[in-house]
């Protein structure tokens, strides 16, 4: 089977900024860019840090509300910090959680949801800036047609991988949910078959109705 990559997937065309970076430059390439986060790099291009509008927004955060109907925000010194920065570098959350090209997008879902971050600078052997990969494009995935998972199925799970007939075995698929029918030799590969299949991109969930000929962990012939 071929997974797509981080590399597959993320944006090339990086809009980067350096430590000296002003605020106000910053926000006009958020707005240009129309990006919602910048990878903040030194002088050999690699990644440091990053800067999101979230950042942005604790200078308005801190300041007092001219209508006077909020009390004044107490921010913690971390935050407190980044709403008096006029830098890149004061400003940027750091280190940089960054992501390999050759990282799978399970790897790099998880490093988002363990790190809290939406989106991954993406970086080189070298450590230098090569792309970026955001939530929206791991997404993607889960754009391919029912035809092209359903198809990826049956050569590669079914026949290339398991050695099965395809013809004992039906594949439907509906908005990326995957029913498998029919029956396979011996028990013991209704699991190795869901697994796979639950590794194709683009599945979202697996009804089995698989049946078997022989239990093989028993070694019972079942009608």
């Amino acid at each position: 089977m071929l997974h797509r990559k981080v590399g597959d997937l993320m944006t090339t065309a990086v809009v980067s900024v350096r430590r000296d970076t002003g605020f106000k430059d910053i926000s006009q390439h958020l707005a240009e860019h129309d990006v919602t986060a910048v990878p903040v790099v030194d002088n050999q291009d690699r990644p440091i840090g990053v800067v999101s509008e979230a950042d942005l927004l604790r200078k308005q955060q801190s300041q007092p509300d001219p209508g006077g109907h909020q009390p004044e925000a107490h921010l913690p010194p971390g935050d407190r910090a980044k709403a008096h920065a006029l830098t890149a570098e004061g400003l940027m959350t750091s280190p940089a959680i960054t992501a390999r090209p050759q990282w799978s997008a399970v790897e790099a879902a998880r490093a988002m949801a363990r790190h809290r971050v939406k989106r991954l600078p993406v970086v080189d052997d070298a450590d230098r800036l090569v792309g970026i990969i955001s939530r929206s494009d791991l997404l993607h995935v889960f754009l391919r047609r029912d035809i092209t998972i359903a198809e990826e199925i049956r050569a590669d799970v079914l026949t290339r991988t398991l050695g099965l007939d395809p013809a004992s075995v039906t594949v439907q698929v509906t908005d990326g949910r995957v029913t498998l029918g029919g029956r396979v030799p011996h028990s013991s590969l209704v699991p190795i078959a869901i697994r796979l299949c639950e590794g194709v991109d683009g599945v979202v969930d697996i009804t089995n109705h698989l049946g078997f000929d022989v239990d093989d962990t028993r070694g019972t012939p079942q009608p």
